[in-house]
C-alpha cells in the first residue's frame, strides 16, 4: 500500500515531535549507568546490535530478528537511554536488510519512532514494577523483566496494527502469525539474555563473545539451512508448474499459466514474454502490476536493449538496480523499475523467445531465483512448442486444405455438440443451410480444376464475410457447403439463405483459365441451390436435420429449377 504524501509528512512530523524530545527526556531522567571501565563491553553490545539484524531467521514465511536479546542486556545493565540507542542502531541494518525504496522514505521515521515508543514505554513499566538497573538477583529481576518483554511485544504489535489498519488501510488481524512468532521467539530468547546479563558482571566484554559468537554462528547456519529449504521449495514449485505447462495443449493457456505462475512465485511487478520472430522480438504477453496490457510495444531487434542482448548472447542477466542496466536498455521500460531479470527461452539449442521480469525494488531477485526461472523457461519452451504443434495438427485435421473452412469431420462434431445444447435447453433453435453450386462440372470442364478451385476459395471467403459470428461455415464436400446457425429460427435462416444465394448469383467470380496457355483472367457467373431445415421443428437428431436440409436442397431447389432457396416441408 503506497501512502499519500500527506500521510508520509504526518509520520515525519510525529517523529520530530516525539523522538528528539523523548531522547532528551530519557537522557535527563534515565541516564547511562555503570559506564566505568574502558567501555569495551558496551562497544561489543553495539556491534552485535548492528550485526544481528543482518542475520534474520525465516520460519514459515515469517522473518524474525533476534535483536532484543542484546538490547535487553543493555537496558538491564546500563539503563533506558542506552537501550533506546541500541534499538536505534539496530534499525539501520534492519532498513538496509528490507531494502527501503526512495518513495518509502517514511519508513525510516516510522520505524525509528516505533522503536523509541516501544523502548520508552516498556522501560517505564519495568521501573514502575520495581525493576532497577545494575546487578540484581534473579528472584527480584524476573517479574519486572517478563513484564517488560511482554509489554514491549504488545506495544509494538498495537502500534503496527494501528498503522496497518487505520493508516495504511490494510485488512490485518491483531493476533496474527507474525505476532505469535514474535512473542514466542522473544520468550525463548529471554533466558539467553539473562545469561549474558549475569555473565557480563563476571567476564566483562568477553561474555558477549562467549554467548554472542555461538549465537551469530547458529544464525548463519540457520540462514544457510533456510536458503537451502527455500531453494528446494522453489524447485518443487518449478516442477509443479512444469507439469501444469506440459499438460496444456493450447498456446494461449500455456502463455497464461506461465505468466501467472511466474508472478505468483517471484516478486514481479512487470512481466513480458517476447517471441524471436525473424530478426525482431515480438511481444506475446505483457502484464504490469497484475493487469494484462495490450501487446502494442515497438519490437526490438537482436542485440537491442536488454532483451535483444540476451537474445544475441543466449545468456541470462540479473540486474539489482537501474544504474546497472540503464546504459543497456532501449525502448520501453516502465518508470520506477530497478531490478531486472531477463532469461532466454531455449528450444533445440536455439533461442526461441525472451522472458523479462522487473520490479521497482532494488535487489528484488536473488541468484538462485535466476536458476529457477531458467528451469521454468525450459519447461515453457517445451510446452509452447508442443502446444503450437498440437494446434497446427488439430487445425489441419479440422480444416479444408483448399478453402481453410472447417471440414466434414469438424462439422459433424459441432452439430452433435449443438444438438446436445438444444436438448438441455441451452439453445431454442438450430438451423442448417446447405448449398450446392449449380452446374459446377461445366466450370471444371471449360476452365480446368484449378480455376474451379479459385471459385471455391472465393466462395468460402464470401460466405465467411456474410455469416460472420452468426454461425459456422464448413465445406461439406466437393462444391457443397453447410452453414450451422445456433439460435436462429427458420424464417431468419431462410432470409439469410436468400442473401447468400443473391450474393453468389449477382456478383461474378474471378478465375484464371488454366486450360489456356495465356492463363487469362475471366469473370464468371455461377449460381447455387440452397436448402434450409430447422430443429426442433424439422428434426429431433443430427442425421434428420442433415437429411431434411439435403432433401430441401435437391427436391425443393435443384429439381425446381436451381438458383433458389427451399425450406424443408414435412
Amino acid at each position: 500500500m503506497q501512502l499519500s504524501v500527506k500521510k508520509k509528512l504526518i509520520i515525519l512530523f510525529t517523529w520530530l515531535a516525539i523522538v528528539p524530545t523523548g531522547l532528551y527526556y530519557a537522557y535527563q531522567y534515565y541516564p547511562p549507568e555503570n559506564l566505568d571501565g574502558n567501555g569495551l563491553e558496551l562497544i561489543t553490545l553495539v556491534l552485535f546490535a548492528t550485526f544481528i539484524p543482518l542475520m534474520p531467521i525465516v520460519i514459515n514465511g515469517t522473518t524474525i530478528f533476534f535483536i532484543q536479546w542484546v538490547t535487553l542486556v543493555g537496558f538491564l545493565k546500563y539503563g533506558l537511554f542506552v537501550e533506546i540507542i541500541l534499538m536505534q542502531f539496530s534499525m539501520i541494518p534492519l532498513l538496509i536488510r528490507v531494502r527501503i525504496r526512495s518513495n518509502d522514505w517514511h519508513r525510516i521515521p516510522l520505524n525509528s519512532g516505533m522503536f523509541f515508543v516501544v523502548s520508552f514505554l516498556s522501560g517505564l513499566i519495568y521501573f514502575q514494577l520495581g525493576g532497577e538497573v545494575g546487578m540484581r538477583d534473579i528472584s527480584s529481576l524476573l517479574p519486572p523483566v517478563i513484564s517488560y518483554e511482554v509489554m514491549a511485544i504488545m506495544i509494538n504489535t498495537m502500534i503496527l496494527f494501528f498503522y496497518q489498519r487505520y493508516f495504511a488501510k490494510l485488512d490485518v488481524r491483531f493476533n496474527s502469525k507474525d505476532f505469535q512468532w514474535d512473542f514466542l521467539s522473544n520468550m525463548i530468547m529471554l533466558p539467553l539474555s539473562l545469561s549474558l546479563y549475569y555473565l557480563t558482571f563476571e567476564l566483562g566484554a568477553f561474555a558477549s563473545l562467549l554467548i554472542g559468537v555461538p549465537f551469530v554462528s547458529l544464525s548463519i547456519i540457520l540462514k544457510m539451512y533456510n536458503s537451502s529449504e527455500k531453494i528446494n521449495e522453489y524447485l518443487q514449485k518449478a516442477g509443479e508448474i512444469g507439469h501444469q505447462l506440459t499438460e496444456s495443449l493450447k498456446v494461449k493457456e500455456v502463455l497464461d499459466i506461465f505468466i501467472e505462475k511466474i508472478i505468483e512465485t517471484l516478486p514481479v511487478e512487470y512481466a513480458y514474454i517476447l517471441d524471436c520472430h525473424d530478426e525482431e522480438l515480438v511481444l506475446l504477453r505483457r502484464v504490469e502490476n497484475g493487469e494484462k496490457k495490450p501487446n502494442d510495444l515497438k519490437p526490438l531487434r537482436k542485440n537491442e536493449g536488454i532483451s535483444g542482448a540476451v537474445w544475441m548472447s543466449g545468456q541470462s542477466v540479473l540486474y539489482s538496480s537501474r544504474s546497472e542496466w540503464s546504459h543497456v536498455a532501449k525502448g520501453y521500460m516502465p518508470e520506477g523499475v530497478e531490478s531486472v531479470l531477463c532469461v532466454p527461452i531455449v528450444r533445440s539449442q536455439k533461442v526461441r523467445g525472451i522472458l523479462l521480469l522487473a520490479s521497482s525494488k532494488k535487489r528484488a531477485y536473488e541468484k538462485f531465483q535466476l536458476m529457477i526461472v531458467d528451469i521454468l523457461c525450459s519447461y515453457f519452451g517445451i510446452a509452447i512448442e508442443n502446444a503450437r504443434h498440437h494446434e497446427t495438427t488439430k487445425k489441419n485435421s479440422e480444416r479444408c486444405a483448399l478453402t481453410n473452412l472447417y471440414n466434414y469431420r469438424y462439422f459433424e462434431d459441432l452439430l452433435t455438440l449443438e444438438f446436445n445444447h438444444l436438448d438441455v435447453g441451452q439453445r431454442k433453435y438450430l438451423s442448417l443451410i446447405m448449398l450446392d453450386l449449380d452446374h459446377f462440372k461445366v466450370i471444371n470442364d471449360n476452365y480446368g480444376h484449378q480455376s474451379g478451385n479459385e471459385i471455391l476459395i472465393e466462395l468460402a471467403d464470401r460466405l465467411c464475410m456474410l455469416i460472420g459470428k452468426k454461425g459456422t461455415v464448413a465445406r461439406y464436400g466437393g462444391e457443397e457447403f453447410v452453414i450451422l446457425l445456433p439460435d436462429v429460427e427458420r424464417d431468419e435462416a431462410v432470409r439469410l439463405a436468400e442473401l447468400v444465394r443473391s450474393t453468389i448469383a449477382n456478383r461474378p467470380f474471378t478465375l484464371h483459365d488454366s486450360l489456356d496457355d495465356s492463363n487469362k483472367q475471366l469473370m464468371v457467373r455461377i449460381t447455387a441451390s440452397i436448402g434450409v431445415a430447422t430443429a426442433p421443428e424439422d428434426a429431433d437428431d443430427t442425421l434428420a436435420l442433415i437429411r431434411h436440409a439435403d432433401r430441401a436442397l435437391y427436391t425443393g431447389a435443384k429439381q425446381a429449377g436451381r438458383n433458389r432457396v427451399a425450406q424443408y416441408v414435412k
